[in-house]
């Protein structure tokens, strides 16, 4: 599946000092309503549970979840609400929310991340290109095309853009079966190519496929990316990964934190909107990784976060870092009026 769009909602929750709390609410594939219309449902679904509570208490309440109290919003808010609420938090104590996590380092190596199985081979050795004279720090292309040597040629192409002393990870989007899985990493091994990690090789729930896949020894396994909190401990317990991949849920990417390093795992921190992620990757010491992909949200923002020599660094400011541009805020409000009209 393929498209060229997403849809963002921001939430801004605003508290009694006038601290604003920044999250985004994103679709993919499924066109958001208008602006009214989620309004409505966020006053009616999520708002309840957030009136009048303490941002603090908000983050850190462990809540035991029962039968029919499990139930997802109609829109997608939550992760939007966790990043606001942390973002609240943070300024409220007056620090940079990676600094009231605990993290002991400002910056974080970043490796490029194409999207790219739709590119041409042109586009594709561009990109890559140019993310190698940016300096970034390792580099994943998708692979797990109906014919293998397509991948085979995608890698011999990426390899001539980029060069040999940086990491390779391949992303086949769980295409393969447990075979198919290690017929194409022996393949790619064989015609050269050391692959640093292969990431959902196989659908997200098979922890016995992925755990022969690394039982092989060919590369190190980074899954648990579409798994909830349960489906990650599960992947742990089974010493199915190498690698825990997470995003950008900010208390449940802590808890996972903890998770895997009670197991001596490595986390990865994987396409978070706007890289708010790197809150989270400078505080958990098993991340070595950050996934940056090019994609065209920085116009939403007032700042982004700073990328140099392939690190990237977080801001400094109280909160996440992240603060929405009123200019792209009232040209949404202008192209909706536009619309309406």
């Amino acid at each position: 599946m393929h498209t060229t769009e997403i849809h963002v909602a921001a939430i801004e929750l605003i508290d009694s000092a006038g601290h604003v709390g920044l999250g985004f609410a994103q679709s993919l594939f499924n066109v958001l309503p208008d602006e009214r219309e989620i309004e409505r449902i966020f006053l009616e679904q999520a708002w309840p549970a957030l009136d009048g509570q303490e941002p603090a208490a908000l983050a850190l309440a462990v809540r035991r979840s029962r039968g029919g109290n499990v139930r997802r919003m109609s829109l997608p808010f939550e992760e939007a609400i966790q990043q606001a609420v942390w973002d609240l938090f943070a300024q409220q104590q007056g620090l940079p929310l990676w600094r009231m996590l605990g993290a002991e380092r400002s910056s974080v190596p970043v490796y490029a991340s194409g999207l790219d199985f739709h590119l041409s081979d042109h586009a594709f050795v561009e990109l890559f290109g140019n993310a190698a004279e940016a300096g970034y720090r390792g580099f994943k292309i998708k692979v797990g095309h109906p014919d293998l040597d397509r991948d085979v040629h995608r890698l011999n192409l990426l390899r001539k853009a980029v060069g040999q002393d940086r990491p390779v990870m391949v992303d086949p989007n769980e295409a393969w079966t447990v075979g198919q899985a290690i017929d194409a990493l022996q393949t790619f091994e064989r015609a050269g190519h050391r692959i640093y990690w292969v990431e959902d090789p196989v659908t997200r729930d098979d922890v016995a496929g992925l755990k022969l896949i690394r039982q092989t020894g060919i590369t190190r396994v980074n899954a648990g990316e579409y798994l909830d909190l349960s489906g990650k401990r599960r992947l742990l317990e089974q010493q199915a990964c190498d690698m825990l991949n997470v995003h950008a849920q900010i208390g449940d990417v802590m808890r996972a934190g903890w998770l895997a390093s009670e197991h001596n795992i490595e986390v990865t921190l994987g396409n978070s909107f706007l890289e708010i992620g790197v809150n989270m990757a400078l505080a958990l010491p098993g991340v070595r990784w950050l996934e940056y992909s090019f994609q065209n949200f920085d116009h939403l923002v007032e700042e982004t976060f700073p990328i140099r020599d392939g690190m990237i660094f977080g801001s400094d400011a109280p909160g996440h870092g992240l603060r929405l541009s009123r200019t792209a805020q009232e040209d949404c409000r202008r192209l909706s009026e536009a619309v309406a009209a």
